[in-house]
């Protein structure tokens, strides 16, 4: 165990290094500027990850490190956390360092401990809920229920999607007879009670406007296509594969087989926390993609399932999760691989933004600005100091940040479409990897007729 330890402690500073040592990615420039002026929602999500980025800045400053330094610290508490479950889930089998092992091998943890999303959060106190189930499962004392809901409330105050986890516990509850002659008891409905209590901010924040976020992310599918839902279905299957990596993937689809006919409630609990979730995200690529980052709760409960199967191949798994793990971060670091920085996902994300930026304001305009949020947050991020960045449009009216009466100034518009409305475009600006393209974006040249809002700055 203290070779593992010291393992973890290694892979967590590891991972602090390259959250300081590269740049953010556009979500993560936005979310800082939800951190400048918090409150209690956002269109896009809960407020989870603007808390989490506020504690990161208030230690380490207005830094890339500073915006992630909760990912890395909570991955390495959440594996704890899973370790420790794992040992206590199911009777006579100490699954926990093998589980703890396979959620650092995936690449989902890897890459995605690094960057702050509300996923980061998410993911982490989800592991949590496992654990305090398994606390229930082992002790029998129904007062984990109050923990389990507290916990739920802070999964739910990190995004919406942590509703399958109180779906999928309730259903177990229900359809384990163990475990469901405690719902006569008051200890779940308490624990239900205290998750909404906890999650009552968003709740407030969107009943004063107007349902906003819960409409927006209640209205993404497209409608049903035999020939798109193949396509995102493929896309879902095969980018799970990698996300877990293979061999990983492939153990836990074993694990959950085996545990098929297992009557033991901590096993029970393992079906139902990844089949349900899997189950809903089957159903929406039927209408729309599912990104891969959403199946990021399936992971805790299909690991443990994967260390409770047979031992078999879990060297060989651990080390091409490693191992594809970390060509990413050498991808991310340096660009190594000759793959075109137009399609490395890493330079799409990261590369070039302060150099951008500064070119964007190169001619001191009186504002900049963009016709995408990324752009906008990345452009706030990264310009220099004595240029605003404007918000237009409807989507910055549900933000609190300062508003700037600029009508009749003259500023520049940078967009990446094609098809933008440029009448009066004076230049291109090229984002770039060591001077090879990333991607192209015109500059317009705009006079404000509305008011905007002003994007904090670091």
């Amino acid at each position: 165990m203290k070779g593992a330890l010291a393992a973890l402690v290694a892979l967590t500073a590891l991972r602090l290094a390259l959250a300081a040592a590269l740049p953010l990615t556009p979500d993560e420039a936005y979310y800082f500027t939800w951190a400048k002026h918090l409150q209690a929602g956002y269109l896009d999500h809960p407020p989870m990850v603007a808390l989490w980025i506020k504690a990161g800045i208030a230690l380490c400053g207005d830094t890339p490190l500073g915006i992630r330094l909760l990912g890395p610290l909570a991955a390495a508490l959440g594996s704890l956390a899973l370790y420790n479950a794992g040992n206590r889930l199911l009777p006579g089998r100490r699954i926990g360092l093998a589980a703890a092992a396979f959620l650092n091998a995936t690449l989902m943890l890897g890459a995605g401990c690094v960057v702050m999303t509300p996923d980061t959060p998410l993911l982490f106190f989800w592991t949590l809920g496992v654990w305090a189930l398994a606390r229930l499962v082992e002790s029998r004392n129904p007062r984990w229920w109050l923990a389990a809901g507290g916990i739920a409330g802070l999964m739910l105050f990190s995004k919406y999607t942590a509703a399958l986890f109180l779906a999928g516990v309730g259903l177990w509850a229900l359809f384990t007879p163990a475990i469901r002659a405690q719902l006569r008891t008051p200890w779940p409905w308490a624990g239900i009670a205290l998750a909404l209590l906890v999650f009552a901010p968003d709740i407030a924040w969107n009943a004063g406007h107007g349902w906003a976020s819960y409409l927006k992310q209640g209205g993404r599918e497209d409608g049903f296509n035999p020939a798109r839902a193949m396509q995102f279905f493929g896309e879902l299957v095969g980018g799970q594969a990698l996300l877990f990596t293979p061999l990983i993937a492939a153990l836990a689809v074993r694990g959950l087989w085996h545990l098929r006919g297992d009557a033991n409630p901590g096993a029970r609990l393992l079906l139902w926390l990844t089949l349900l979730p899997a189950l809903v995200f089957v159903e929406f690529v039927l209408n729309g993609r599912v990104q891969g980052n959403w199946v990021a709760i399936l992971y805790p409960a299909a690991c443990l399932a994967a260390a409770a199967g047979p031992p078999r191949w879990r060297h060989p798994a651990l080390a091409l999760g490693f191992g594809v793990t970390a060509l990413v971060y050498a991808q991310a670091l340096t660009g190594f691989a000759p793959i075109p920085a137009r399609r490395d996902t890493s330079a799409l994300q990261m590369a070039g933004w302060k150099d951008f930026a500064a070119q964007a304001a190169a001619s001191h305009p009186a504002f900049i600005t963009s016709d995408d949020y990324a752009t906008e947050a990345e452009l706030a991020f990264y310009a220099p100091k004595n240029v605003p960045v404007l918000g237009f449009g409807p989507r910055w009216k549900y933000f609190n940040w300062p508003a700037a009466a600029m009508q009749g100034e003259t500023g520049l518009l940078i967009t990446r479409r094609g098809d933008a409305s440029c009448p009066d475009e004076v230049g291109v600006i090229t984002r770039t990897r060591r001077d090879e393209p990333v991607m192209s974006y015109r500059v317009c040249q705009i006079t404000a007729q509305t008011p905007a809002r002003v994007f904090p700055r670091p």
